[in-house]
């Protein structure tokens, strides 16, 4: 992750120097009457956990990073509507205090950590292959790359990787085969804002863990809110 962390404050410091070079880019080349709005796009989020057993909390790094790419194709003449097509990746982590492990019989063990029990580090890792699919309007035009736009749709997903990871002093649980998590994902999405600086939304539609139960009892899906900034790149 930390390499990663790395390669997203590069890239956003390149965005900082791409509207100027736009404009220049504007002024100097024929105009596109028939131009798409096809966009790399990086995004950093905060992770807000819901549907999650009573006394489970935000504790630690919570967040992620997702980059990708989007496929424009415009619906209407004015070329402002459009439908969009894309592939990504997103990294995310919990930091929470849910306890995952496992039994010697290799059944999964959920408990609520509270405060008496003292630990380093607990969190929920993962990384997803994404599909989004999105609904786009903007007031772009063919002379400008600087608009108005609200982007909503869904990402289809699946989790390739994922690790459940508790450490406390001379004590660490990894734990990578858990039975109830489900590898599909899908999640609604909505991004607003002005030119390349936007704001990020996403809900989990379909819950991380099925039939997944406590050590005391309580049923729960694990659910996940993203609310960020996303940044696209012509």
């Amino acid at each position: 992750m930390p390499n990663s962390f790395k390669i997203v404050l590069f890239l956003v410091g390149l965005l900082y120097a791409f509207p100027s070079f736009s404009q220049q880019v504007e002024n100097d080349t024929i105009i596109d009457t028939k131009y798409r709005e096809d966009q790399f796009y990086i995004g950093l989020n905060y992770n807000i956990i819901s549907n999650v057993p009573s006394g489970v909390n935000t504790r630690g790094l919570s967040g992620g990073i997702q980059l990708g790419y989007f496929r424009d194709m415009p619906i209407n003449k004015r070329r402002n509507v459009a439908i969009a097509i894309g592939a990504g990746l997103a990294f995310d982590q919990f930091g929470q205090n849910l306890f995952i492990g496992e039994e010697p019989n290799e059944n999964t063990i959920f408990k609520v950590l509270n405060e008496d029990i003292d630990f380093d580090q607990n969190r929920f890792s993962m990384a997803t292959i994404e599909v989004p699919i999105e609904f786009r309007w903007r007031t772009s035009t063919p002379e400008s790359y600087k608009f108005w736009r609200i982007y909503g749709g869904f990402r289809l997903g699946y989790t390739y990787w994922y690790k459940a990871t508790f450490k406390q002093p001379a004590n660490k649980v990894v734990q990578t085969d858990i039975p109830e998590f489900d590898n599909l994902r899908l999640s609604a999405n909505l991004s607003f804002g002005y030119n390349t600086f936007n704001f990020f939304a996403s809900y989990s539609i379909n819950p991380f863990f099925k039939d997944a139960i406590t050590s005391d009892g309580q049923t729960f899906g694990f659910k996940t809110i993203k609310l960020g900034l996303i940044f696209y790149i012509l």
